[in-house]
């Protein structure tokens, strides 16, 4: 007879996060080589949750790195310093924090910081509409549109560009942006954080109780969720 394959364990991770954040791109792309090593042994449904870094942020925006050196308190050189060990964090976790458009010869567009209220309103949309792996896509276009084509997705066509590329209807999309409804499911998705306390992102909540906190790297995300996995077999 042939031995009994065990089935993966299943297991949610909430992702509070923002679309602007650096870091919580590194952290997605580490967990997912986490979960290639955990294949067949832990199986993930992943959910993102709305925290703004810059909720403040006005239409216009403001270029990267004058505003990290302004929110942080830094010289110029200091904020372009943090970015290169962004760049090196994200080469490691195998996704791109660099413009990748077309230039034509072109200098590459500015990189901008958005205020990112409506991006959140439709990852919120896609959740409940479309479910989690709708959501993943939005959300990963969502960081190829700000990180690799420079887009601003605090705009509204762009938004809707990006949607329907991610395979959402647009009419819907446009909806949802309208909704009173779905900007106060933001905001108490915001205060869930903070009731949490959740004060920087990325943060994975496993199973709804246990709390990753930060960009980790593969290895601690494979031992976190192996722990976590024993524990909700025990």
């Amino acid at each position: 007879m042939g031995v009994a394959m065990t089935a993966p364990q299943r297991m949610t991770i909430d992702i509070w996060s923002d679309v602007m954040c650096p870091w919580c791109y590194v952290g997605w792309g580490n967990l997912t080589q986490a979960l290639e090593v955990l294949d067949g042994e832990i199986e993930a449904q992943i959910r993102w949750h709305a925290f703004e870094l810059n909720p403040d942020m006005p239409p216009e925006g403001e270029e990267r790195t004058a505003h990290i050196a302004r929110k942080y308190g830094r010289s110029i050189d200091d904020s372009k310093a943090v970015q290169g060990r962004m760049r090196e964090a994200a080469e490691v976790a195998k996704v791109s924090l660099d413009y990748e458009g077309d230039r034509h010869g072109d200098e590459a567009p500015p990189a901008m910081m958005w205020n990112t209220r409506d991006a959140h309103k439709l990852l919120t949309w896609a959740l409940e509409e479309a479910g989690p792996q709708a959501q993943t896509t939005l959300k990963l276009a969502l960081f190829r549109a700000h990180f690799n084509e420079r887009r601003d997705v605090s705009d509204h066509e762009v938004l809707l560009d990006v949607a329907s590329s991610a395979g959402l209807h647009r009419e819907a999309a446009k909806a949802a942006l309208a909704s009173e409804e779905l900007d106060a499911r933001v905001l108490a998705e915001e205060r869930a954080a903070w009731d949490m306390n959740i004060t920087g992102v990325p943060a994975m909540v496993v199973n709804g109780k246990f709390m990753i906190p930060g960009a980790q790297g593969p290895e601690t995300y494979v031992t976190a969720l192996r722990r976590v996995a024993e524990k909700t077999a025990a």
